[in-house]
This record gives C-alpha cells, sequence and structure tokens, in this order.
C-alpha cells in the first residue's frame, strides 16, 4: 500500500476508500503536504485510496498509525517553531536522536515536515560527544582528538559540556558544535554570549542549547547567541493525529 506521503494536520480526519477500482492500491492526495487546517466544520476528507478492499484493508492500521504519529510530530513541531518565531528566535530549532526504534525515518521526516531540522538522521551523520564518551576519554580534549582520528575532516564533532568552561575546552580543541545542556535560561545567555565573544575571529563553532525545553519554558532561552535550540518534546509522548478510514461508494 503505497500511502507514505505524510501530512501537518491540527484536528481529526476521515480517509475514504473505493473499492470499486482496479487491483492496484492507489492514493490521491486532496490536501498538499504540511497544510494546516481547521476541523470546525467536520471531519475532512484528505485522500481517496482506490484498489482491491482486501489489499487495502491489510495496510489500513499501519498507515494510518503512520500518519497519525507522523502528523502529530509535524504538528508539534510547527507549533513549537511559531511559538520561538514569536519570540524572536530567528535560528534552527531542531529534534534530538531520542526516536521510538525502527521508527526513526518516520520520526525525523514528520520533525522536517513541520518545519523542524532533524538533527542527525543517524550516528553516522556527526560525532556526538556525551558526558560518558568523555568520561571514558579522560577529558574533553582527548575525546575530541580521538573523534577527528575516527571521523577525519569530513565528519563534524559536537561536544555535550554541562559548564563555560567544558565549552571553552571543547571549543579550543576544535569542536564543531558545544551544546549547552541543561543550563537555565539565564546562563544559556550568558555563556553563549561569552563564548561568541571570546572566540570571535579565533573559531568558528555553533552554539546549541537543549535540556528539559519545552512550550512552557523554551521562550526563556530564546537568544541570537544561540544558534540550535533542539528538544525531543517535539517528537517525543507527541499526541496523535485521530484518522479513520472509510469505504464508500
Amino acid at each position: 500500500m503505497t500511502f507514505f506521503s505524510y501530512q501537518f494536520f491540527l484536528a481529526p480526519t476521515e480517509l475514504h476508500l473505493n473499492p470499486k477500482a482496479d487491483q492496484f492500491s492507489r492514493v490521491e492526495w486532496h490536501l498538499p503536504e504540511g497544510c494546516s487546517f481547521s476541523p470546525s466544520q467536520g471531519p475532512t476528507h484528505i485522500a481517496t485510496v482506490r484498489g482491491p478492499v482486501r489489499k487495502i484493508l491489510l495496510g489500513e492500521r499501519v498507515a494510518l498509525n503512520t500518519l497519525a504519529r507522523c502528523s502529530g510530530i509535524a504538528t508539534k513541531c510547527s507549533r513549537l517553531l511559531t511559538l520561538v518565531r514569536n519570540a524572536g528566535y530567528p535560528n534552527i530549532l531542531a529534534g534530538t536522536r531520542k526516536t521510538t526504534p525502527g521508527f526513526r525515518l518516520v520520526e525525523k521526516y514528520g520533525m522536517a515536515v513541520g518545519g523542524c531540522d532533524m538533527h542527525r538522521v543517524d550516528l553516522s551523520a556527526m560525532t556526538m560527544l556525551k558526558d560518558n564518551h568523555v568520561k571514558s576519554a579522560g577529558s574533553i580534549t582527548r575525546a575530541v582528538k580521538a573523534a577527528r582520528a575516527a571521523g577525519g575532516f569530513a565528519i563534524k564533532v559536537e561536544v555535550e559540556c554541562q559548564s563555560e568552561d567544558e565549552a571553552n575546552e571543547a571549543i579550543k580543541a576544535g569542536a564543531d558544535v558545544v551544546m549547552l545542556d541543561n543550563f537555565t535560561g539565564k546562563g544559556v545567555k550568558t555563556a553563549a554570549a561569552s563564548l561568541k565573544q571570546r572566540w570571535k575571529g579565533r573559531r568558528e563553532f555553533l552554539v546549541e542549547v537543549s535540556g528539559g525545553l519545552t512550550e512552557t519554558n523554551v521562550e526563556g532561552f530564546v537568544c541570537n547567541d544561540v544558534d540550535i535550540i533542539s528538544t525531543s518534546s517535539i517528537h517525543q509522548g507527541v499526541p496523535h493525529v485521530d484518522f479513520s478510514l472509510k469505504i464508500v461508494g
């Protein structure tokens, strides 16, 4: 069942099926990907699937579950992106790699449809050094050096930092991205501004902020010195969009 064109919806929808068609299932979409609409006029007809009813029903639940999950993520992404844009944040809003095992690509696609950055699609996309990597290497400097040796010049290196001092060590060691993890809003603004000022003209790097960011607190972390805000709240525990499938005709 070729049914995987993920949509951004804000409300419950219905999917109508027509079994009186040729032997192969085909989908005709009535709304474009990424569109937003209101259910105020009742259920919305988003697509028509034509094909053998047995084949359609075999794929029904998998298709609806995928659409529901992906559309829920896209909806949440769009809502949070609108919130930070209204707060004056011009830079990147991203997800994380805390995705459902086996469903990562679908969830990442939902982030993209909702207007957010997917962050790393997989472990090969960028080397991220977290606290356990640093501890096992002995220091941030050693961990960055080892990552550079393993990944070569083509793979970016990001370091998760718990303090401004750790971020400075990471930048000095050659990290491309420093993540200020679990800082307060005030702490983020102070540290990000200090890092940009200290290394201006000496090092090129990005500042990412992450850790416990949600719709209720993210505005407090908004500042132009932050290049990336990343949060798993746009894809973990996100409500699904309610889709249904109806046979007509």
